[in-house]
């Protein structure tokens, strides 16, 4: 299950691909909607409505979801507005560099401790970063966009006492009535989906809730019954799929800079990899 959703998430590139002709917020605004309704539904047959609204609405938690509901808003419209203008690659390098984000969090936010490893990780993230603003001729603020907003949306999850799907049902809670409004708006553009979709790119555009729901329905699956070791590097075949995608499907540009920034981004992780899974040995060994 874990391994499905991974791979579900690295292919909806070719979905949102698929879609390229379109204004990405257009589609941002069908994806809400789309997911709403699905969730919606979900909700109505566990009978959770009354919950997920109470919790999405209460004083204590509706300005996390809400920002939630705003973060997981930016990463998606980066990501689709990304693939849309060919930018398949810097989607790769963003969701590479997502965990390591997510570390930098955990020091600056909940004040947690570097080790040495960890440390060289950051270091060579730095390095490959400064590596790629001059191949890129610009800060790759793409990939920064979608890691920073994807690290802080994982941030605010922690803090929700709901199950992934419910969090998201109420998150789609607040972007419902924005995302038709967004919808509206770019409905009136020469290139909107509502002047000019076929048949079947309705059909694509309808799916777009159940392609965000299914993976996700399935990772939580995978959560419950495998350890976070052994799910966590899984992760990473998300951006693989994407760089693979980029640079062989859709022929994308990839020079020596580029290489050599996506090479020290694949030491670092991979140098975090081994501390996080020698770290949780060596927990279990003390459990045990």
């Amino acid at each position: 299950a874990g391994v499905l959703a991974y791979i579900l998430w690295g292919l909806l590139t070719i979905y949102w691909k698929t879609l390229h002709g379109f204004p990405p917020f257009e589609l941002i605004g069908w994806r809400i909607v789309s997911s709403f309704l699905i969730l919606g539904a979900f909700a109505v047959a566990n009978r959770r409505v009354r919950t997920i609204a109470r919790t999405a609405f209460s004083r204590a938690l509706a300005p996390r979801i809400a920002a939630a509901a705003i973060l997981v808003t930016v990463n998606w419209s980066s990501y689709v507005w990304a693939v849309a203008h060919d930018h398949v690659i810097e989607t790769a390098l963003g969701y590479f560099m997502a965990p390591l984000c997510t570390m930098w969090l955990g020091v600056a936010v909940l004040k947690e401790k570097l080790n040495t490893a960890q440390k060289v990780t950051i270091t060579l993230a730095v390095t490959a970063i400064a590596i790629l603003t001059v191949g890129y001729g610009r800060v790759p603020y793409i990939a920064l966009l979608i890691a920073g907003s994807w690290s802080l949306y994982g941030l605010l999850k922690k803090q929700i006492p709901l199950k992934s799907i419910e969090s998201l049902s109420g998150e789609m809670m607040f972007l419902f009535l924005p995302a038709i409004v967004l919808m509206v708006t770019q409905s009136g553009n020469s290139d909107s989906a509502m002047n000019n979709a076929s048949t079947w790119q309705w059909v694509l555009i309808a799916g777009t809730g159940i392609i965000t729901v299914i993976p996700l329905w399935i990772f939580g699956y995978a959560a419950q019954h495998v350890p976070l070791t052994v799910l966590g590097p899984l992760q990473y075949s998300v951006p693989t799929i994407n760089f693979l995608l980029g640079w062989l499907a859709y022929h994308e540009e990839l020079d020596a800079t580029r290489i050599v920034g996506f090479s020290l981004i694949w030491v670092a992780l991979a140098v975090l990899a081994t501390d996080t899974a020698r770290r949780a040995q060596r927990s279990r060994t003390v459990t045990a």
